[in-house]
């Protein structure tokens, strides 16, 4: 098949997507208002039930309304009627998926979905088929035609089917006024759930604490600050801060033309140093070296030192 097919055949299947997600976007109105009110107002989760390919499309839907906002959780419609239909309770609304509705696991479960949830919504291209005769809402997911020139493989079907369920989402963010901040609370691990949540505390090891007294001669500096790797070391008397030592402090200490023998902490150290609270977000920890142009910053707990964290380990975790 020629280059030029090929790209064609891709080029027609995304317009034909389109065109089908425009008439989605024309015909959205008081049905989806009506469903957006169930759920929003609904005192159980939102469950999705699916089968086959319309199965994949809830449970992609799932995870997207529980990162959301809206408590979710999936039942199988092959599996429902097999003890799985014990998940509902009366508080919970029902989102059926299926293109045509008519599959003999969906009008088998579909009178059970109705009794045993509170409300049912039905996402579905047919508007005669059993699940839409039972359902509170109809959610019209009809299209012209697959976009597989066999009209077989569900393709534009799946598109629509994502898509209203991705607007019935953003829908109820928006309703409850869901922010970023929340968004971060179920995304700790992310990006943004580092930004917004983690605490330099999360980042520091305890077992690595660099620390040399006043006193400490060149060796001794020179082992600590290669022991903890972090181009850092502390230099306290009376378990209290006064200074720190540098990789860069040391160079320029060794550059001179002195007794090394003699040379202490005393005379190296900065008497400066920046430090942050453990309880401090670790956005702001690298905010603050990045502005400063440094490397490390001395972790306190109040008054006690407890730690470094330092430019490469913020950036190691995604930070920037």
């Amino acid at each position: 098949m020629e280059n030029e097919k090929i790209l064609n055949a891709g080029k027609d299947t995304v317009l034909f997507e389109i065109n089908e997600l425009q008439s989605l976007y024309n015909r959205l109105g008081d049905d989806f208002l009506e469903a957006v009110r169930y759920i929003l107002n609904s005192k159980g989760k939102l469950v999705l039930c699916g089968i086959g390919k319309s199965a994949h499309i809830a449970n992609k839907l799932v995870a997207t309304f529980n990162s959301t906002g809206t408590p979710s959780q999936f039942l199988h419609a092959a599996e429902a009627k097999h003890g799985d239909l014990g998940l509902l309770s009366k508080d919970d609304v029902v989102l059926c998926i299926s293109n045509s509705g008519t599959s003999s696991e969906i009008q088998e479960i579909v009178p059970f979905l109705k009794e045993y949830s509170g409300v049912l919504i039905a996402m579905t291209a047919n508007k005669n088929s059993l699940l839409a005769e039972l359902a509170e809402v109809i959610l019209d997911t009809y299209i012209e035609k697959e976009a597989d020139p066999n009209n077989l493989a569900p393709t534009t079907s799946t598109t629509v089917q994502l898509a209203l369920g991705d607007a019935l989402a953003i829908a109820l963010l928006k309703a409850k006024n869901f922010k970023s901040s929340d968004f971060a609370k179920y995304h700790p691990g992310g990006a943004l759930g580092k930004k917004l949540l983690w605490k330099v505390e999360q980042l520091i090891k305890p077992d690595r604490k660099p620390e040399v007294h006043l006193s400490a001669h060149l060796k001794e500096i020179i082992n600590s600050l290669t022991y903890s790797s972090y181009g850092i070391t502390v230099v306290t008397e009376n378990d209290k801060i006064i200074g720190v030592i540098t990789d860069g402090d040391l160079r320029r200490t060794l550059a001179k033309d002195i007794d090394y023998n003699q040379i202490t902490a005393k005379d190296i150290m900065s008497t400066t140093p920046k430090t942050v609270q453990k309880n401090e977000l670790a956005s702001k920890a690298f905010e603050r070296l990045r502005d400063n142009l440094i490397g490390q910053l001395v972790v306190m707990d109040g008054e006690q030192y407890i730690g470094i964290i330092d430019l490469h380990t913020l950036l190691e975790h995604g930070f920037k």
